[in-house]
């Protein structure tokens, strides 16, 4: 018998929410999400849904974190990598790397880029991200830019594209489309809720290795609980010491590491782990749209300036620890001279524009169908 349709409806658990907190459960958060996620809530309840969440501090609660991005993940459209003579383990290591924003520190796209090196060191990557919301300059946004049609990927194209460029965009709004009912509520309440900390855990491909950044080192220990109740391992979760939801090149960051096992390790690297100098994060700030697309072609065609080495080596260092987590170097610095090799070799623009003209190819079968 289906028991969805006896879920509860939102209502319902709204007000076991604000008349019983104490009692309230990861299924009941889970159940709230269903409900929302088959449009049977109105703007009213889905508005005192998120800001109750919040109230409860939701977000610093690993097991409703992780009730959350299983039931968007049961709602998703979720790419097959399996064909009749190759399984997912054939397939090989699937690896991303994202951050939650929300930072505040505005860097250049260092997650995008580094995606992309990664990508051309060898390494299949599966983006999962969106258009900016907390900064000038979102992954879609820049990739977009530069001739990559995005929105036209669909699960079907995933398979093709990884095993073709080793690179593939996941556009959220198109793998999770059940989201979109949430959407205009999110964008008016105007503060964060949990749901901004859910994208980082909900890529459809679910990588076998992930660099997950978050915006507080309090979210550290909470992001890592909550990817080792989801069954996630070989995942870093990172957080600069100036509370940046990437690898910091200024100084120390924070890692929470989840071995194969499922055990979590805690430990500190620094830019001096990779062999690069520190610089100020000032050096490496995101600009507009223009800049940013700008200063990529520039790191993607050996044609820097002066001002671009510190976004350079922001990059090398998160690449060389994507590369690290994935077993493609054995050791962080190697991640870092892989990186830097990589770069200076012109394979990560050869992908990009390899990447680009297949997204393209496939605007082009859409609009003749």
């Amino acid at each position: 018998m289906d028991t969805t349709d006896r879920r509860q409806h939102l209502r319902d658990i709204l007000k076991h929410l604000i008349l019983e907190p104490t009692g309230f459960t990861p299924e009941h958060a889970a159940n709230g999400l269903h409900s929302i996620m088959r449009g049977e809530a109105s703007d009213a309840q889905m508005g005192g849904f998120l800001t109750a969440l919040r109230l409860r501090g939701v977000d610093q609660q690993p097991e409703m974190i992780a009730a959350l991005a299983s039931e968007m993940l049961s709602n998703a459209l979720i790419p097959v990598l399996e064909t009749d003579t190759q399984s997912r383990e054939d397939f090989g290591v699937v690896a991303d790397i994202v951050g939650t924003g929300g930072d505040g520190w505005n860097t250049f796209n260092i997650s995008t880029t580094s995606s992309l090196v990664a990508a051309a060191a060898g390494l299949r990557v599966a983006k999962h991200g969106s258009r900016a919301s907390s900064s000038n300059c979102g992954s879609a946004d820049l990739l977009e830019s530069l001739g990559c049609n995005l929105s036209v990927i669909t699960p079907s194209d995933v398979a093709e594209l990884l095993q073709e460029h080793r690179f593939c965009f996941l556009f959220s709004s198109t793998f999770h489309p059940s989201m979109r009912y949430l959407a205009k509520t999110r964008r008016e309440l105007g503060f964060p809720t949990p749901f901004n900390v859910l994208g980082p855990l909900t890529n459809p491909v679910r990588p076998s290795r992930a660099v997950i950044g978050v915006h507080s080192k309090s979210l550290g220990p909470v992001m890592a609980q909550a990817l080792n109740i989801l069954g996630r391992r070989n995942y870093a979760v990172v957080c600069g010491d100036e509370n940046l939801d990437e690898i910091s090149i200024a100084g120390v960051t924070h890692v929470w590491h989840i071995d194969k096992l499922g055990k979590i390790a805690y430990y500190t690297i620094q830019p001096s782990d990779f062999g690069v100098a520190c610089h100020p994060l000032s050096a490496a700030s995101g600009s507009s749209l223009a800049e940013n697309q700008a200063t990529l072609k520039r790191l993607l065609t050996n044609t820097m300036t002066d001002q671009d080495y510190a976004i350079r080596d922001f990059v090398l260092v998160n690449t060389g620890f994507l590369l690290y987590v994935s077993g493609i170097a054995q050791t962080m610095k190697e991640g870092a001279d892989i990186a830097r090799k990589t770069l200076e070799s012109g394979k990560t623009m050869q992908l990009l524009d390899g990447f680009a003209q297949a997204t393209q190819k496939l605007q082009a079968q859409e609009s003749t169908n």
